[in-house]
């Protein structure tokens, strides 16, 4: 999977590439992420790629031009996406995340200033995707979420496959708290379910761990997830949290 990211900033994606999970991804040659310096491709004699908006307000628009250059200077596979990240777009989630994973290529394109001429947008950006309800300085930070969060679906980037399958929204719930030695500290003790090794009564208290979490923090994924729920097992556990 290859990742190309149109940014002001490349230099910002290195600590991304070369450390944790990710580093090793690109380092194996699971995933690439390749990153393109949008000045390179501005024709203005000093670099230039924004300019006033019309209609007048505050701040600066990225051109068209530049953008467009350097979105076309590499020729795309044909199963490509070019997402360009904004507070506007559809807000990034897990079953988003696994749909952009069955891609070749993911282009990233970083806006800046007030953002990115509409025409851009409308002629070369397949998704508008935002990673909250926020404003960033640059798309650079959404851009790595999105990088993150997509690598973790691609096959051998995490050593055990069991991580991605399990972990919060996988299954529509939060994950239920975890805990390693020492068995007591501070007061606090391990639950005695988890050192039972009795693994149906184990999988259980997880799951019911995941029902209360979820509901309290989030009940708009709780109530989405009972919704969809038809497995008898599973509504009879359902039943004490309704």
């Amino acid at each position: 999977m290859t990742f190309r990211v149109l940014t002001l900033f490349p230099e910002q994606f290195h600590s991304l590439t070369q450390t944790s999970i990710i580093g090793k991804a690109v380092s194996k040659g699971l995933i690439k992420v390749e990153t393109v310096q949008i000045r390179d491709f501005s024709t203005d004699r000093h670099r230039k790629v924004d300019d006033a908006p019309f209609g007048g307000g505050a701040g600066m628009v990225m051109s068209v031009q530049p953008l467009r250059d350097a979105l076309h200077a590499k020729e795309r596979p044909e199963n490509s996406c070019v997402i360009y990240l904004s507070p506007k777009g559809q807000t990034l989630t897990h079953d988003k995340v696994v749909e952009l994973a069955n891609y070749d290529e993911l282009v990233l394109v970083c806006g800046h200033y007030e953002g990115v001429d509409q025409r851009f947008i409308d002629l070369y950006v397949d998704e508008e995707l935002s990673i909250g309800d926020f404003v960033l300085t640059g798309g650079e930070l959404a851009a790595m979420v999105v990088i993150d969060s997509v690598s973790r679906m691609v096959g051998e980037v995490l050593k055990n496959d069991a991580s991605s399958k399990e972990e919060s929204f996988a299954d529509g719930l939060l994950e239920y708290p975890h805990y390693t030695r020492p068995v007591e500290i501070d007061g606090l003790s391990v639950p005695d379910v988890l050192m039972s090794g009795h693994h149906a009564e184990i999988a259980k208290w997880r799951f019911e761990q995941s029902l209360q979490i979820t509901k309290e923090r989030r009940p708009e994924l709780f109530k989405k997830y009972v919704e969809k729920s038809h497995d008898k097992k599973t509504m009879k556990i359902l039943k004490n949290h309704l």
